[in-house]
């Protein structure tokens, strides 16, 4: 065991897993003690009961096709079947969430000046209308700019840079929200300007997943940040309590400065993501600077998902007062996506899906991870199929070796229809997005994977017509040229990796 491995086990994370592991053994231990003291005929209808009520409910789920068939093979298993499912089948939000949850769907952000551009372009394009209406149609508090400059960055180093160039330029406020950080010359860097700026009078909130920074960063290190003028919080903050809420991270990367300036993408807060150390082979990221109207959208997301975690209702407006307009071209849609019943649809999945759905010449695609449903495998068969020229990006050196053999184990139906499947081959790609017909673009947080797509909490920017889409499609065709093209010829798959990716694939939307 590594030092690591033996800090975090012996950590408040590690003290945490055994009380949920006893707790866990309690429910089992006092189900089959109750059993065993009951009349037979009665232990019998008890179990018969459940039984059926859980295959019921499993049935009657709004859910995937592939999470129900998941569920009902767990299901059947004796005894243990349905009181996993009783445990973690389903997210019942308690009574503060449903107020939080009633609160949040009052918010209505939407600005009536959008409607002029809406009303543009449906005049222009009806299809990217179409799509930009679907998506407004799911997350309720995505809007539609003009007004807003971007600025795309191919790797980590350089949005690094340009962050650290902007929040020495922060006056008024700084909001940070990520899913890893990491301590070393990355987040160092941060913080010393964050200290820095806290001292000035300029206030800091900062927000990362409890989960994700817990093989990262000290239990307690949020008491640090806020001994240096940080309003620091975990996102989902690790308890000893079962619940599957543990499933729905913060996944996302945001930062805010002044409500002016935003990024996102998906770079984290770590010396991987800018290639200070080697973790699997050259890291290759990237993501994007907003400045102009549409750093509102990113100032709601991350204060929606503050008030989520904190339970505070911020006055939003007075983020907003000093965001100005400037000059650029096309229109941007920064959106949220996250877990039921936070998100009624799975917005990330549903705006791919449009994008390929809708294209008629090309669709690039990047992702660290391919572990997709049906439905949006059928619809990136279906785009080859009609003649375009779809490419996805996966890496060549995996992060998760287990994860690598189920993506490739989804090459063959793909390469079958037409798609280009190619794998960065100095290392690993991590960065999230997508091109389609020198029109739009998304990037953001969203891996092409059950996790992103169903459980976590992620956002993105969708860009339509923006002066960024040459510099993205640019960078896809430099990532091609160092990439090793996957031929279904040289595709060899091992019966035994077959049959775990079956497996994987199996209980993927449950994971």
């Amino acid at each position: 065991m590594t030092f690591g491995k033996f800090r975090l086990l012996m950590s408040k994370y590690g003290f945490s897993m055994i009380i949920m592991l006893l707790e866990l053994s309690f429910v089992f231990a006092a189900f089959f003690y109750f059993s065993g003291i009951a009349p037979n005929w009665l232990s019998i209808a008890i179990i018969v009961f459940m039984y059926i009520g859980t295959i019921l409910s499993i049935v009657n789920r709004n859910m995937p096709p592939e999470s129900k068939v998941a569920w009902l093979l767990i299901a059947v298993v004796p005894i243990f079947g349905f009181l996993l499912y009783l445990m973690f089948g389903e997210r019942r939000l308690s009574k503060k969430e449903m107020v939080q949850l009633e609160n949040m769907d009052s918010m209505k952000f939407r600005e009536d000046n959008s409607y002029d551009l809406r009303v543009r372009l449906k005049k222009e394009n009806k299809a990217a209308y179409g799509i930009v209406k679907s998506l407004l149609a799911m997350d309720h508090n995505a809007d539609v700019y003009d007004g807003t400059a971007s600025r795309y960055f191919s790797i980590g180093e350089e949005m690094f840079a340009a962050m650290l160039e902007d929040l020495r330029a922060a006056e008024k406020f700084i909001f940070l929200e990520f899913y890893i950080i990491d301590e070393g010359l990355m987040w160092d860097s941060i913080l010393q300007v964050l200290t820095e700026k806290a001292a000035q009078g300029v206030e800091i909130k900062l927000l990362y997943d409890d989960i994700g920074c817990m093989a990262t960063l000290p239990g307690d290190y949020t008491r640090k940040l806020r001994r240096l003028g940080i309003d620091a919080h975990k996102f989902n903050k690790v308890i000893p309590r079962m619940t599957v809420a543990y499933n729905n991270r913060d996944h996302r990367k945001i930062l805010v400065i002044d409500g002016q300036i935003g990024y996102t993408g998906g770079i984290n807060l770590a010396d991987e993501y800018i290639n200070h150390i080697e973790r699997f082979g050259h890291w290759k990221d990237g993501g994007i600077r907003l400045e102009g109207r549409a750093v509102k959208a990113l100032t709601r997301l991350f204060l929606m998902n503050w008030y989520i975690n904190r339970g505070e209702i911020s006055d939003f407006d007075k983020y907003h007062l000093d965001n100005q307009a400037v000059a650029g071209q096309g229109l941007y849609i920064p959106y949220g996506s996250g877990p039921k019943p936070m998100y009624k649809s799975p917005v990330g999945k549903n705006v791919y899906q449009n994008i390929i759905s809708q294209a008629t010449d090309y669709v690039y695609i990047t992702t660290p991870y391919l572990i997709i449903d049906y439905d949006l495998t059928e619809d990136i068969k279906n785009a080859a199929m009609r003649g375009v020229d779809v490419r996805i990006v996966t890496p060549f050196i995996p992060d998760k070796k287990l994860i690598q053999i189920v993506t490739r184990g989804a090459y063959p139906d793909l390469l079958e229809a037409g798609v280009k499947i190619f794998e960065y081959k100095p290392g690993f790609i991590h960065s999230k997005h997508v091109v389609a017909d020198d029109e739009f673009a998304v990037v953001g947080t969203i891996n092409f994977d059950y996790r992103s797509l169903v459980h976590h909490y992620e956002n993105a920017v969708l860009l339509y017509q923006t002066e960024t889409i040459p510099a993205i499609k640019e960078d896809f065709e430099a990532v091609f040229d160092i990439s090793e093209e996957v031929l279904p010829e040289n595709l060899h798959i091992t019966w035994y990796k077959r049959l775990l990716k079956e497996v994987m694939q199996l209980f993927a939307p449950m994971l």
